[in-house]
C-alpha cells in the first residue's frame, strides 16, 4: 500500500481539524503544520487556498456515496414502482453509511453538514445541472411524486438540508455503532418532509408571490 500524499495528508489533516472546531475556525498555517508539510504554503500549492481544500475534501468522500445512490436508483426504477420512502432512501443512506467508517466518515458528514448549512451554500460538484450526478438524477426521479406547490417551495433541497444536518448532528455526538434505528427514522421523516402539503397559508403566499427575475423581465 502506497504512502499517502502530501495532498492526502492534507485533506485528511483538513476534514479533522475543520470537524472539530469549524470550516472558519482552522487557520491554512495550522493545517500545513499538523499534516507534516514541510511548505508552509502547501495548501495554496496543492488547492489554490481554502475553497479548493474544500472541494478536494467532497471529491474523497463523495465518490462512494455518488456509486451507492447510482446504485440504489438502479434498483428502483427496475422495480417500476413509485415509492416516495424507497426514493428517500436512496438519498439518505447513501450519506448515512459514511457514520460505520469512523473517524474519517463521521468527520466529514460534520464538515458536509456546515457546507450545506452555510450562508453560501456547497453541494458536490455538477448538483444541480449534471445528469451525471446522483443528486441531479434523484433531484428527477422524486419531482412526479411531489405537489406542483412542493417543488416551488424547494422541498428537495430542504430535504438535503434535513438530512446533512441530522446525520452531522449524529456524527458529532459519536453515539455507538449501531445506527440502524436512527437511519431509518431519518428516512421517514425525511419523506415526511418531501410529503407535507402546504398550508392554506403558504398556498397564498405563493400564489401572490412573483420571483424577483420574473418582476425585472415584465417590465417595460
Amino acid at each position: 500500500m502506497s504512502s499517502p500524499t502530501t495532498a492526502d495528508r492534507l485533506v485528511a489533516t483538513a476534514t479533522r481539524l475543520f470537524a472539530a472546531r469549524g470550516v472558519d475556525g482552522v487557520s491554512l498555517r495550522e493545517i500545513n503544520r499538523e499534516a507534516g508539510a514541510t511548505n508552509a504554503a502547501a495548501v495554496q500549492y496543492h488547492f489554490r487556498g481554502r475553497d479548493g481544500l474544500l472541494r478536494a475534501i467532497l471529491d474523497t468522500h463523495l465518490g462512494s456515496v455518488e456509486a451507492r445512490r447510482h446504485a440504489m436508483l438502479d434498483s428502483y426504477e427496475a422495480t417500476g414502482v413509485d415509492d416516495l420512502r424507497a426514493l428517500t432512501a436512496a438519498l439518505v443512506r447513501p450519506y448515512a453509511e459514511k457514520l460505520a467508517h469512523p473517524p474519517e466518515g463521521p468527520a466529514f458528514l460534520q464538515v458536509y453538514a456546515e457546507l450545506v448549512n452555510g450562508p453560501n451554500p456547497m453541494l458536490e460538484p455538477g448538483t444541480l445541472d449534471d445528469p451525471g450526478s446522483s443528486l441531479y438524477r434523484w433531484r428527477r426521479a422524486v419531482e412526479p411524486l411531489l405537489e406542483p406547490a412542493a417543488v416551488r417551495l424547494h422541498l428537495r433541497y430542504t430535504a438535503i438540508c434535513h438530512t446533512l444536518t441530522e446525520l452531522g448532528r449524529r456524527a458529532r455526538a459519536g453515539r455507538g455503532d449501531d445506527h440502524r434505528l436512527f437511519v431509518s427514522h431519518l428516512v421517514d421523516t425525511t419523506a415526511a418532509i418531501l410529503a407535507s402539503t402546504p398550508s392554506e397559508e403558504t398556498l397564498t403566499l405563493l400564489r401572490d408571490h412573483t420571483p424577483r427575475s420574473r418582476r425585472r423581465a415584465s417590465q417595460p
